[in-house]
């Protein structure tokens, strides 16, 4: 493909990232919700009873999101309320992440560049620690994954880069910066670039879920499952495996994002159908195995909005996502509750 051509892809593809699922449309057999019903819930009980109920009656843990004007800021968990602002404009979606030690990880659109900061939950100076984006800290502590990619945008596609090489995988040591990367394939490799569009560190430090990022007719959406101590990259490579969709019209569905829980398993966005002219008629939010076998299904979701920045608290009682700029939250099993709207980011801190 001419650099010209797959530009034009790019452009298409991440112009309307944002919108493309924002086509109203009916249900199929994918079993996915329509234009705008109440989430509903396969309720499954909370493997510590006692556990969920002392969560529930405390309520939920602490929050931070992106609010659609790019400012980052801490919610109040019950009202969804802003209680702080930490840096008032110019952090990116749908990615922020926050250490056990109360640091949160954000991007920062710079140019036609961005780059990786800190600062205290409790607010402060932010610190610059590299450039990138999707910051994902481990749950340790110790180690910082974010993406090394291109800005797709109608307004950076002319600047940005299409060879392959340019889609890289970070992961920082957080004590001392020292960086590997992890390209998208091994070795040489064609076809079109597979840029990072979510992260997600498993309970045990080393694992991690990539999700990544369709180019075009809706087709190329997928989470692949990385063990950082093996891999050599994100895609291709021993130590990493695909998620693979399971369930009624598999082929024809993709996940368009996946977060690992504290037991293993993951939390992941599945849509249906994938092809052109994009055709979203589902959104099933599904915890499955690593398999990509379903466990339960926590809700369906809105078949016309777009459902990211899913995320799951470090005690996996309470469930987060955004299904379009509306912020839902579930505990223990129960039907997720909208908590408040205008956000392009969110997580549990």
């Amino acid at each position: 493909m001419r650099v010209s051509r797959l530009r034009a892809v790019l452009v298409r593809r991440y112009a309307g990232a944002g919108l493309a699922a924002l086509i109203a449309v009916g249900l199929t057999a994918c079993g996915g919700g329509g234009g705008n019903p109440a989430p509903t819930v396969t309720v499954t009980q909370s493997s510590s009873p006692s556990a969920s109920a002392n969560t529930a009656a405390s309520g939920p843990p602490a929050m931070v999101a992106v609010t659609t004007a790019g400012a980052l800021v801490t919610l109040n968990p019950a009202t969804g309320v802003v209680a702080k602002t930490l840096v008032p404009t110019g952090v990116m979606g749908d990615e922020i992440s926050v250490s056990a030690s109360g640091h949160v990880y954000f991007a920062v659109k710079n140019g036609c560049t961005s780059k990786i900061e800190e600062i205290p939950a409790s607010g402060g100076t932010a610190a610059v620690l590299a450039l990138g984006s999707l910051p994902a800290v481990s749950p340790d502590g110790t180690k910082l994954a974010y993406a090394s990619q291109p800005i797709l945008t109608q307004q950076c596609a002319s600047q940005a880069s299409s060879l392959i090489s340019s889609y890289n995988l970070k992961i920082r040591t957080v004590s001392n910066g020292t960086t590997a990367t992890l390209p998208m394939i091994s070795g040489q490799g064609g076809g079109l670039p597979a840029p990072i569009s979510h992260l997600s560190w498993a309970n045990d430090n080393d694992h991690l879920a990539v999700s990544v990022a369709a180019l075009q007719d809706n087709e190329g959406w997928g989470v692949y499952l990385a063990d950082t101590r093996v891999a050599q990259a994100y895609l291709q490579s021993p130590g990493v495996t695909n998620l693979p969709v399971t369930g009624s019209d598999s082929q024809q569905s993709y996940l368009r994002e996946g977060v690992y829980m504290p037991n293993g398993n993951l939390f992941v966005s599945r849509a249906c159908c994938g092809g052109f002219p994009v055709n979203n008629t589902s959104r099933l939010m599904w915890e499955v195995n690593t398999s990509g076998v379903l466990v339960h299904q926590v809700a369906l979701g809105f078949a016309n909005l777009d459902h990211t920045s899913l995320d799951v608290s470090p005690d996996s009682n309470w469930l987060l996502y955004l299904a379009g700029n509306d912020l839902y939250v579930s505990h223990g099993g129960a039907t997720p509750s909208k908590l408040t709207t205008g956000l392009i980011a969110a997580a549990w801190g």
